[in-house]
């Protein structure tokens, strides 16, 4: 291989894979769209899958990674073979992973590729990801941080939190809290009958889709309306109907345009007060208690009662048994998987530096919760 021309070709592609498999892992799922083609085509027929153009795979891999606890991939390098401004290849996947409905395995996997050559260099104008091997059998391992880890620090005797709420320590029950599956049907029922009892409006949809056409019923044309920073919110929709439209006032995408050396103070009275609030929580309990973590405190004065109307949008994974479960909800489940996004999108962990616990409402109809029978968010 003496063509140089070719070889720089070649290197630049396979720089192309791994930014695909780096963008899969940081779970920046616009960047590995726009790894592709205006009109490329991301096809997984084992799966199935097929998206086609940048924002159905940008979309349609938010689908995906939300359904995951924890996700690992390995790209080994395979064929390249340069044809002009087209070339295709191969390349060797090893991957590892749980979804949130506890499911897990091992595959190894064949990426079948067709590259373009581009004036933002090279790019994918097909991926065809075949499945050439898969083991279904339980991980025992979890990710740094997650609940299954600190079950297995405590039943070792190994160091770890400080007991619950009440000095109850939850290795006396010699499990864990599985805190991605979503609840049974009798503890939502049990959920929403203690939330209407501590007087919120309390609804139970049965997906993230039926959540998104409630809103649009809930909050009425020309509101201002704050939407708390939330996966479920995004990965739902539910944000972007609130902030792209005209429909209603909204206030998040003017405070990112605003100056916060010069402004701070008009931006804290703008997100404190407005006609209604939009968000999710971190945990709400059996006894109808929902339970707000943050690592600044902006969000938290709208949900305690400066919104006029507050409404949550709740996945069946964050409903646990009580507040000491909740808080070990926070800390060992949502902190983790939190930390990771604002590593990847503010270049810092995040951290618990204020929680609010919503025992109660006592304003009749200001507070709603959608609680749903599907996981969402984290």
């Amino acid at each position: 291989m003496n063509d140089f021309a070719e070889i720089a070709d070649r290197v630049e592609i396979e720089a192309l894979r791994a930014e695909f498999t780096d963008a899969v892992m940081m779970r920046d799922c616009a960047r590995l769209a726009e790894l592709f083609t205006p009109d490329g085509v991301l096809r997984m027929p084992d799966i199935p899958v097929e998206l086609i153009g940048r924002e159905e795979i940008r979309t349609g891999r938010e689908r995906l990674q939300s359904q995951w606890d924890f996700f690992v991939q390995n790209t080994h390098p395979g064929t390249i073979r340069v044809d002009g401004d087209t070339a295709i290849g191969r390349a060797y996947m090893q991957e590892i992973a749980r979804v949130l409905d506890g499911r897990s395995g091992l595959n190894f996997a064949v990426y079948h590729d067709t590259y373009r050559r581009t004036p933002e260099g090279w790019q994918f104008a097909e991926r065809v990801y075949e499945v050439r091997y898969l083991d279904t059998t339980p991980l025992t391992g979890s990710a740094p941080g997650s609940d299954t880890q600190a079950h297995d620090r405590r039943e070792a005797g190994a160091p770890g939190r400080a007991p619950g709420v009440g000095g109850a320590d939850a290795s006396a029950t010699g499990t864990a809290d599985d805190f991605t599956a979503p609840a049974s049907a009798e503890r939502l029922d049990r959920a929403i009958a203690a939330l209407r009892a501590n007087g919120f409006t309390a609804e139970l949809l049965d997906d993230a889709a039926a959540a998104r056409a409630r809103i649009k019923d809930l909050i009425p044309e020309g509101a201002s309306v704050f939407t708390g920073a939330s996966e479920t919110l995004r990965l739902s929709g539910i944000a972007d109907d609130i902030e792209a439209g005209d429909r209603y006032d909204a206030i998040r995408p003017r405070v990112l345009k605003m100056d916060r050396a010069t402004e701070s103070d008009r931006i804290r009275r703008m997100v404190a007060t407005p006609d209604v609030f939009v968000a999710s929580v971190a945990a709400v309990t059996e006894t109808g208690s929902l339970v707000i973590a943050s690592g600044s405190g902006s969000q938290l004065p709208a949900s305690a009662g400066g919104a006029a109307k507050a409404i949550w949008v709740v996945g069946a994974q964050k409903v646990v048994a009580d507040l000491g479960t909740a808080l070990r909800r926070v800390e060992e489940h949502a902190l983790p998987l939190e930390t990771v996004r604002a590593q990847a999108v503010y270049g810092r962990p995040s951290a618990v530096n204020r929680l609010l616990v919503l025992n109660a409402e006592p304003q009749p109809g200001r507070g709603t919760v959608l609680l749903l029978r599907e996981a969402a968010g984290f």
